[in-house]
Parts: C-alpha cells; sequence; structure tokens
C-alpha cells in the first residue's frame, strides 16, 4: 500500500474513532505529558479524564488529538511505538530541526503531517 492511500486509510480512522479513544490510545502510545504538551494542556491528567470519558476537550484541543492521532497511526503502520514516540520528540529536519511535538504544539500540525510521511518515504 502506498503511503497516500496509508495516509487516507488512517485520516478516516482518525475521523471515526471517539474522542474518549483517541485520547486513550495517544494517551498509551506516547503517555500523558507528551499529548499533553502537543494538545496544549497544561494539565497531563487533563489527557486521562478525556480518555475515560469523564470529560471532553474543547474544539481546538480535539483538533490537535485527531492531528497527532492521525500521525501516530500512520508512522505505526511501518514504525515500533518506540520509533513513533521517540520521533515525536527528536529534532526533525522537515521541520528546520524542530521536534515534531515542538511543531505540533505550535499549531503546525500539516507541517508535521508531511515530515510523518517524508520519514516513511525514506526521509
Amino acid at each position: 500500500m502506498s503511503i497516500a492511500s496509508t495516509a487516507r486509510t488512517v485520516h478516516r480512522e482518525s475521523v471515526v474513532t471517539s474522542t474518549a479513544d483517541v485520547a486513550s490510545f495517544l494517551q498509551e502510545t506516547l503517555g500523558q505529558k507528551l499529548v499533553a504538551h502537543m494538545v496544549g494542556v497544561s494539565n497531563p491528567k487533563t489527557v486521562g479524564k478525556w480518555a475515560s470519558g469523564e470529560s471532553a476537550p474543547r474544539h481546538g484541543h480535539e483538533e490537535a488529538l485527531r492531528s497527532v492521532h492521525q500521525i501516530a497511526l500512520l508512522l505505526l503502520t511501518k514504525e515500533s511505538r518506540h520509533t513513533v514516540r521517540a520521533w515525536f520528540m527528536g529534532m526533525n529536519p522537515q521541520l528546520d530541526d524542530v521536534a515534531p511535538a515542538n511543531a505540533i504544539a505550535d499549531g503546525r500540525f500539516s507541517d508535521a503531517l508531511v515530515a510523518a510521511k517524508s520519514f516513511l518515504a525514506g526521509g
């Protein structure tokens, strides 16, 4: 399956998955602190509340959650959870040596997605 086709598949999965399930998956895959940083909440336990369904994220936080989810799912099609977590935290040449987690925290969702596709393509 091509990267473009895979990207379409994971986009759909990210759209149809409940917000609680998205938060739960990201919490398990990347950890509360990293997810909280990327979506812009100061208390990492907020991610746990979203995952349990105790509360729901505001629009901007949900947008960030779903973007991170989509990127993580895409990377997990070829990489291990350890590699995916490291990818989010490490300096990235596609993002001018900014870590994808920081780019996402700055609202650069599309840039991070392009960087993820490039990584999967061997770049």
